[in-house]
């Protein structure tokens, strides 16, 4: 495995890439012929970088390749709230990671204290309660090709939230890959024809989460996340020399 301790964004300048893998599509097995390759990754700022008037760049995103990368703080901030495209990163199987540091194997170790049962159930339902506004704003299925393809897409993106929400909430654990591809392109082609076709689904689960006690403490665990930070915080401090 590739490890790199910089990386450079989309405005030429460097940063400290700590973990950095492939997500989306490609690592939950949904991908077909044609489908982009996303990347997520986090990265540490230098720490003297936050002693001036203006904090240092939180995200850089970037196309061709797709890649977006948040600053070590955002992501754990990101991610103690629930939010499932950032937590992706720490639960990716070992074949997906691209660049990978101490650091941020550290950061996997300690993935499990920064769940909490509600801020998941919120999170995953939350967003996919947004992906069912979209697809049921979109009408009845008379648009584009394209549109349908993107009708598609957040239609499989909508039951998988709902599925990896669910097993996350009841179980702890998150498996990236899921383990029926086709049904998943079978429900988003019926979606694209009838987004109430998706509705049933997402009342089944909010009825599946109302039913379950997770496992999942009522909050998470910050201690182990501002510890890591600030082992980041003082691993990449370079002083700055002023002009």
């Amino acid at each position: 495995m590739q490890v790199a301790p910089a990386s450079r964004t989309n405005k030429g300048s460097s940063v400290n890439v700590l973990l950095s893998g492939i997500v989306g599509s490609t690592a939950y097995g949904l991908a077909r012929p044609g489908s982009d390759i996303d990347r997520l990754g986090l990265f540490a700022a230098n720490t003297a970088d936050f002693h001036g008037l203006h904090r240092p760049t939180e995200s850089h995103v970037t196309n061709h390749p797709d890649q977006t990368l948040h600053e070590a703080a955002k992501w754990c901030r990101l991610a103690l709230g629930g939010n499932p495209t950032v937590l992706e990163l720490v639960w990716l199987p070992d074949d997906l990671y691209e660049f990978r540091t101490p650091l941020g194997d550290e950061l996997i170790d300690i993935r499990s204290t920064l769940l909490s049962a509600k801020r998941v159930r919120d999170a995953y339902l939350g967003y996919a309660t947004q992906q069912f506004k979209r697809l049921y704003d979109r009408g009845d299925g008379s648009f584009s090709a394209d549109t349908r393809k993107r009708t598609e897409k957040h239609a499989r993106h909508l039951r998988r939230l709902c599925h990896q929400g669910f097993q996350l909430y009841s179980t702890g654990h998150l498996q990236i890959r899921v383990d029926n591809p086709d049904e998943y392109h079978e429900f988003g082609e019926q979606v694209a024809a009838d987004s109430m076709v998706a509705l049933p689904m997402l009342q089944r689960y909010e009825a599946l989460f109302d039913a379950t006690t997770s496992v999942l403490p009522d909050k998470p665990d910050e201690a182990p996340a501002e510890a890591w930070l600030r082992r980041v915080r003082a691993a990449h401090y370079e002083p700055v020399t002023q002009a």
